[in-house]
């Protein structure tokens, strides 16, 4: 097992539970660090709503099996077993009462009623195969195992010690990698608002007519735009790609601000927009309206004005890279992977696991509970396949 973190300790814990002798690999000195740091430290560690509509992939049903095998419901039941108390932060979405720590511990303890054995500070540095078994190399010297699964997850927050090992072992065997890239990560801006930094809002964003749509928080920074609205768009837009913004969802913004024209006619532009934050209704009026009051400014500009904060469009310069991003999109091709055991369709015994396989979920956990059912889904699979052998 190369990686201990949510998939692989969940997985790593499934398969000795079976009655696998499974070795714990990971370069790091602790296990679960993304665990620890994630939800703000409370780790929303689920989100009861789990379905394939819900991830980002070339393939996103491929992960039904696994959701079928092991879902939302089931990680609740072990949280509850360990006595983790838990609450729903908003609908279906799931956290930790106290420190993300505890679900790290329940993993840790899994694994020892699997009698799993850990190597942490085992850097992998090579995987190779004969035909029959695999050699595994790290910087303590060499193992062997009839299976190996590929749990290290993906590039995201390096500073945790993330790095493309999955990858590279994938590529070395011939595999198919959907091209990385930040996910659920903030936008940047080439002219950004500085003086907006700071002020957030609801918002509803899309890409053009057709696809996905988030309604939820925005925030501007210094840098360009964040938020979970912001966070949920950017693992579906391609680079070069424009983000439609409402910022008044909800809002029959046109007539709210001809309604505004009536009662306030002596007011300045930035009155028209009252739903609006104060410096962002200022910054939109001094852009587009001059400074006369709001009855002596020309219907066609308030329409214009009413059209643009429905659908102000950006087009980012760039996002702010893995180090700001929860996960990493693209990754190892499903259509090369079991849906039902995750394994490599053209090496018996190699399996994929977590975020290094092209499966990215959205904000909210959904991530973690991926992480979750391929983990099990694999360790059911790998010790099956021990047992034969």
């Amino acid at each position: 097992m190369i990686g201990a973190g949510a998939a692989g300790m969940m997985a790593a814990s499934v398969a000795g539970k079976q009655g696998a002798r499974v070795a714990l690999l990971d370069h790091a000195d602790e296990p679960g660090k993304k665990i620890l740091i994630s939800g703000g430290g409370r780790c929303n560690f689920t989100h009861l709503e789990t379905s394939w509509e819900r991830y980002h992939s070339l393939n996103p049903r491929f992960c039904q099996s696994a959701f079928a095998r092991y879902g939302a419901q089931d990680f609740l039941a072990l949280v509850e077993h360990y006595k983790i108390a838990w609450h729903e932060k908003s609908p279906g979405q799931l956290f930790c009462d106290g420190p993300a720590s505890q679900i790290v511990a329940m993993l840790q303890a899994e694994c020892r009623a699997g009698d799993v054995t850990w190597y942490l500070r085992h850097a992998v540095q090579q995987v190779t195969h004969d035909g029959h078994v695999f050699s595994i190399k790290t910087s303590h010297g060499e193992m062997s195992a009839h299976t190996v699964i590929l749990a290290s997850g993906g590039l995201a927050v390096p500073k945790l010690g993330a790095s493309d090992l999955s990858l590279r072992i994938a590529k070395q065997f011939g595999l198919n990698i959907i091209q990385p890239a930040p996910a659920l990560v903030p936008l940047c801006l080439a002219e950004p608002f500085p003086d907006l930094a700071g002020v957030s809002l609801p918002v509803t964003t899309s890409l053009g007519k057709k696809g996905v749509k988030f309604t939820d928080g925005m925030v501007f920074t210094h840098r360009g735009l964040s938020g979970p609205a912001i966070l949920q768009i950017s693992s579906y837009r391609d680079a070069g790609q424009k983000v439609r913004i409402n910022l008044l969802p909800g809002h029959d913004i046109l007539a709210e601000m001809q309604a505004a024209c009536q009662r306030r006619p002596r007011a300045q532009a930035a009155a028209l927009m009252e739903a609006l934050p104060a410096r962002l209704a200022r910054h939109w009026a001094q852009s587009m309206m001059d400074k006369r009051p709001l009855a002596e400014q020309p219907g066609r500009a308030v329409r214009t004005l009413a059209e643009r904060l429905a659908q102000w469009e950006v087009i980012p310069s760039g996002t702010e890279g893995y180090a700001k991003a929860e996960v990493m999109k693209g990754g190892i091709d499903t259509r090369q992977l079991s849906s039902r055991s995750m394994e490599v369709q053209t090496v018996p015994g190699l399996y994929a696991i977590g975020e290094a396989v092209d499966m990215t979920g959205w904000l909210g956990g959904y991530n973690f509970q991926w992480a979750w059912s391929s983990g099990v889904a694999a360790g059911l699979a790998a010790a099956e396949r021990s047992r034969v052998l």
